[in-house]
């Protein structure tokens, strides 16, 4: 009897093609169960509680006061982002610098402003005219050449952004000088031996590379500083939340109010976090923007991680 040709390996399965079946345990199908039912508890709340007030929801959603307010909460969010940013690629540089002067200040600045809580800094530069009533420029020990009150420049809209820009920079300071260092210093020796200056290694070399590093937490900042500009009520700057507590201070209908601004905030920062996802993707690879892997990632769930081919299986 002959014997049976042994299968070449081009034959043979692919281990790695091979999935491991899942193991279901009890507590899964207990604990699932249990989400289930709290689930369907809230919806219900959702549903039967009048105090929610639904129609007066709906009303003041679209309103112009609250309208003007969520223009003012994304104007602080964006504005805000864009000088800590700034500030905080400053700072980072300077944090790798070899100057020990640059290197003490940076670090002062990031231990100053990562540690002081933002509201304590809002209030802080808001009544910073108690400490300083006076702002002028001139020449040391010489003329005056420019000067007005502090109360005059530093309005709520002032100070919320110094307040908010301050915080973040310190934050971006530490992720951008991760990124940086991140780059193998390997190529910043290439690019020296090709004459590159070190201000056109950093430009063209090193921050191009960084910014994949960077983009993931400077997307959860953006969307953390949008609910950070909440704090701005304090100084009554008319904000989301401040419009929608200045509507209910006169028609007493507190939490339809609080509903609204909830809805907006969810909203945008579904939103910013979309944006994220997409910024990111592009910056991996260059092709189309999947976005049933970019709801994957949102939703950690099988059923929007399916490929293609198992899904017309």
């Amino acid at each position: 009897m002959a014997d049976s040709p042994s299968k070449t390996p081009a034959d043979r399965p692919d281990i790695h093609a091979t999935k491991p079946a899942d193991l279901f345990h009890p507590s899964w199908w207990i604990g699932g169960a249990v989400l289930l039912v709290l689930v369907l508890l809230f919806v219900r709340l959702l549903i039967t509680n009048e105090n929610l007030q639904w129609g007066v929801v709906w009303q003041y959603l679209l309103s112009a006061e609250i309208l003007a307010g969520l223009g003012r909460t994304l104007f602080l969010t964006f504005v805000s982002m864009i000088l800590g940013l700034a500030i905080g690629t400053v700072v980072a540089i300077m944090r790798l610098s070899r100057n020990p002067v640059f290197q003490a200040t940076s670090w002062a600045w990031i231990w100053f402003f990562r540690g002081v809580p933002p509201l304590v800094q809002l209030v802080f530069w808001y009544n910073l005219g108690l400490l300083i009533p006076t702002v002028s420029i001139g020449i040391p020990f010489g003329p005056e050449l420019w000067s007005a009150s502090t109360n005059q420049l530093i309005t709520p809209m002032s100070a919320a952004l110094l307040g908010l820009a301050f915080t973040e920079s310190a934050y971006a300071a530490e992720m951008i000088r991760a990124g940086i260092q991140a780059v193998s210093t390997g190529q910043t020796e290439a690019a020296a031996t090709l004459g590159m200056t070190q201000a056109q290694t950093l430009r063209r070399i090193v921050l191009p590379q960084a910014l994949r590093i960077i983009i993931p937490p400077i997307g959860n900042d953006t969307i953390s500083m949008l609910k950070f500009t909440s704090l701005v009520s304090v100084l009554a700057l008319p904000d989301l939340l401040y419009s929608a507590q200045m509507i209910y201070s006169r028609t007493y209908q507190t939490i339809p109010l609080l509903i609204v601004a909830t809805i907006w905030y969810l909203v945008l920062s579904t939103i910013l976090t979309l944006i994220e996802h997409h910024i990111e993707h592009r910056l991996k690879e260059e092709t189309p923007v999947d976005y049933r892997k970019i709801l994957a990632s949102l939703f950690k769930s099988k059923f929007w991680g399916l490929r293609r081919g198992e899904a017309m299986q």
